[in-house]
């Protein structure tokens, strides 16, 4: 059985880089794969592996500086949903490009997930979805508004054309697991907006511990690893990936005409080349020559 860690924490690192390189050993050598990032504004990953390796890697996060409340999530699967690891520095730990936003200094309301639904039936409450809008596409809660960003980085300019909007309403955010909220409840409360809240642990929180005859939520939640998807319970959901777009796919959507394993599908069929096309046509042929083989192929994993 593989552990599936989702993990991300805030602190104020004054060399992020410099922590790669440990991590990076220590992850291979404990056979964990997936991705972690590092920024000097933190840590956020999803990690899997065995059971004591996931446990060594999540030990040694909380011992850096300023991660000693790191928290994660969990979740099994029958089998690795990782190729590689990949351990890197990025210039934020999620990508918002807003300089003055910082989730250290003040977010919204932690709203537990089994007080989440109760929240969201008021009637001065509205309820933003703040992932992007392939992710939105395959499930979200009843009720949510749908910002159809497709960066997260869209968000604040889609707050400012919106926000007349939500006068006088309570705002409430969620994403996949909490860490967009992060930082787009710290933009409403610098934008003036004085009732924010966001759901604790994302989605993926609450389709752990809200009885699906209880719960809101319509669809799968998309995830950024070879599941694709899960549902309620975090069992593994419908959906395949169009490796071309990244992208999820319906089961239907692969019998469109626009669809070509590895290559296309109704989605990005006219956003790339002929060249690019050809380009993707020989990966999926290295691709099913490695599986012939007996070989994992790193496209394969999407890594």
């Amino acid at each position: 059985m593989i552990t599936i860690a989702a993990l991300y924490h805030f602190t104020r690192f004054e060399d992020a880089d410099a922590l790669r390189p440990a991590v990076r050993a220590l992850c291979n050598e404990q056979d964990v794969k997936g991705t972690i990032l590092f920024a000097n504004e933190g840590v956020n990953g999803t990690i899997a592996g065995p059971r004591a390796g996931i446990d060594a890697v999540l030990a040694n996060l909380r011992s850096l500086p300023g991660c000693a409340g790191l928290e994660w999530k969990e979740s099994f699967s029958e089998k690795q949903i990782f190729g590689k690891i990949k351990v890197r520095l990025k210039r934020e730990i999620v990508t918002m490009g807003q300089p003055d936003v910082d989730p250290l200094s003040a977010v919204g309301n932690y709203v537990q997930a089994k007080d989440w639904n109760d929240l969201i039936a008021q009637d001065d409450v509205v309820v933003i979805d703040t992932r992007n809008d392939y992710e939105v596409a395959i499930g979200t809660f009843d009720g949510a508004i749908n910002p159809e960003t497709s960066t997260f980085g869209q968000f604040p300019a889609w707050w400012e054309a919106n926000k007349e909007r939500f006068h006088n309403k309570k705002v409430a955010m969620f994403c996949t697991g909490g860490i967009r909220c992060e930082k787009s409840t710290n933009y409403l409360l610098g934008q003036g907006v004085e009732d924010v809240y966001h759901l604790k642990g994302g989605i993926l929180k609450y389709l752990e511990e809200v009885p699906e005859a209880q719960s809101t939520w319509q669809g799968d939640c998309f995830v950024f690893d070879n599941r694709v998807s899960v549902g309620h319970g975090l069992k593994i959901g419908e959906h395949s990936l169009c490796h071309a777009c990244r992208r999820p796919l319906f089961p239907e959507d692969m019998m469109r005409a626009e669809f070509t394993v590895g290559v296309s599908c109704h989605q990005c069929v006219d956003e790339t080349s002929d060249p690019d096309k050809e380009r993707f046509r020989e990966r999926q042929k290295q691709i099913e020559l490695s599986r012939k083989r007996g070989e994992d192929h790193m496209a394969a994993n999407g890594s």
